[in-house]
């Protein structure tokens, strides 16, 4: 958020200055979560369920001889409220049929945390840390330097499944750094084929009619194609050099891309099923960030037909695609899938974003910026018709992950990992989350908490404008006391209860400050994404 990293030396600094005693102090009388070690999230125990999810995944091993298949599929900028099994779908003019089924299927998540932006939460998802802790705090835009690889010293989840014998490939967009050392195929993945920028910063260079100050101005177009990075679709393998597998020449040329990608990945599903290696698989649809544009055979498919809407029902119809590959493929029962959107909708690009029924929208840590949708499915492991209000944040995908390919040994030690092993929350029948506590940060601040159903908000992301949640927003710190929300009667945060009507305000302060006090031991990074 450009307002926010202005002041991220002062925001660190005021972090920092509220850390004392140790890691291993006392917390407060409203947790139950338990700290294992000082370079781990304190989680919650439960130990049957633990139990139940091992005899599964046990059974499993048994009947394939193989660890299981792991899928997500990561789409860009989806609001919590798009698709129907979370309140939208053909009520909001685009139909989600096989969104909803895959939620009806398996678990329903409804409180899944992302990260504010796009950056941010793919890095999270990848390394199991905090943006804050990695320097990856914000995208890399176009113009930007940084003074250090923010890759360098990190281990992601496709290097530890690599390295436990899984294919990994990513398929779509990164948008975690284009340079030599950050692209997919340096940091874990096997192969990879998609785009390194998001939708917009491609079709910003080939739309006249958007962006005419770019497109007809002969001197900007070199400015902007100089700054602007690669935008073509580049496939890139572990140990090679990458290579143009598309060039990107028009914004009709382009609207078919996610075709292509979804053709990419199910190609290589049907390869790997008849391999001995099981595969990681992070399929990043380029849809629905704006600008949207629907490839031809999805224009006007939608109810209101406007391009977002399309693509919504494209993007659906494409999951739809790749879930029945697993079928087809005879290893749907031994493949680990789930669904999510990266941040919440982009409202400044509106009509050409996504719904929330939340207060805010992508960029803010109000929850219609990071409250996403969240749907895990394995066909015969997860009890159908599952839905838990459990906390889940998308940084657990990576102990999960691991954990499902039986090497959560060797997640590192040596640094501070804020994801959550949520295995048996997912694949117990009746499990519960092992997550305490929501971290939200924005950029490199502080910004609030979730616990159980409360929400305590430290610093306040105000638009300026109606939906301008990244353009036009000021930071501010709150006033005599943190703003304490309960979420369950008041979800879209317009009345905090505050020390008035709840007994938790110190407890939940004391929670901020026991995570503060992680960063004296393991201090964050810093890239030169901080101004």
């Amino acid at each position: 958020m450009k307002c926010s990293h202005l002041a991220a030396g002062a925001a660190l600094s005021a972090l920092l200055a509220l850390i004392s005693g140790s890691l291993h102090a006392q917390t407060s009388a409203l947790s139950n979560a338990v700290r294992v070690n000082d370079h781990s999230e304190p989680a919650l125990s439960f130990p049957a369920q633990e139990q139940a999810a091992q005899r599964k995944l046990d059974e499993r091993f048994a009947a394939t001889k193989k660890r299981p298949n792991i899928l997500w599929l990561v789409i860009d900028d989806m609001g919590y409220g798009d698709p129907g099994c979370y309140g939208g779908g053909e009520s909001i003019g685009a139909a989600t049929p096989n969104i909803d089924r895959l939620a009806r299927e398996g678990l329903k998540l409804t409180s899944t945390y992302s990260q504010p932006t796009c950056t941010p939460t793919r890095s999270a998802m990848m390394l199991g840390r905090l943006p804050v802790r990695t320097g990856l705090t914000r995208p890399i835009l176009a113009g930007d330097t940084v003074s250090v690889n923010p890759w360098d010293s990190e281990i992601s989840v496709a290097s530890i499944l690599s390295s436990a014998g899984y294919h990994t490939v990513l398929t779509g967009k990164w948008h975690t750094g284009e340079l030599p050392g950050m692209r997919p195929f340096d940091v874990g993945f096997d192969e990879f084929q998609g785009y390194y920028a998001s939708q917009k910063e491609l079709t910003q260079q080939v739309d006249a009619r958007r962006y005419p100050d770019l497109v007809l101005d002969p001197d900007m177009v070199t400015r902007i194609k100089t700054a602007g990075g690669k935008i073509d679709m580049y496939y890139g393998r572990k140990g090679e050099e990458e290579r143009v597998v598309e060039k990107t020449t028009s914004i009709e040329q382009f609207a078919e891309a996610d075709q292509t990608l979804a053709k990419f990945t199910i190609d290589q599903i049907k390869k790997d099923a008849k391999s001995d290696k099981p595969f990681f698989i992070a399929h990043n649809f380029m849809r629905v960030h704006a600008d949207n544009h629907p490839s031809k055979a999805f224009r006007g498919k939608s109810t209101s037909k406007y391009q977002y809407k399309d693509n919504v029902v494209e993007v659906d119809a494409l999951i739809g695609d790749i879930v029945a590959a697993l079928d087809e493929a005879g290893i749907a029962d031994n493949t680990f899938v789930f669904i999510t959107s990266d941040n919440g909708p982009q409202l400044d690009a509106w009509p050409d974003g996504g719904y929330t029924p939340f207060r805010g929208a992508k960029g803010s840590p109000w929850e219609g910026g990071v409250r996403v949708p969240g749907i895990a499915y394995w066909k015969g492991v997860i009890k159908p018709g599952r839905e838990s209000n459990g906390l889940f944040d998308l940084m657990d995908l990576f102990n999960t992950s691991i954990r499902l390919g039986n090497a959560a040994d060797k997640i590192p030690a040596d640094r501070y990992i804020d994801g959550i092993d949520q295995t048996s929350f997912l694949l117990a029948n009746d499990g519960k989350s092992n997550r305490e506590k929501v971290f939200i940060w924005v950029e490199h601040n502080l910004a609030g908490m979730r616990m159980y159903g409360y929400k305590i908000v430290t610093k306040v992301v105000q638009e300026q404008a109606q939906w301008l949640n990244i353009d036009m927003t000021t930071v501010s710190n709150v006033g005599l006391a943190p703003w304490l929300f309960n979420l369950y009667i008041d979800p879209k945060e317009q009345y905090p209860v505050g020390h008035r009507m709840n007994a938790w305000l110190a407890s939940m302060a004391a929670e901020l400050k026991a995570e503060a006090a992680t960063f004296k031991k393991y201090p964050p990074k810093q890239v030169g994404l901080e101004q």
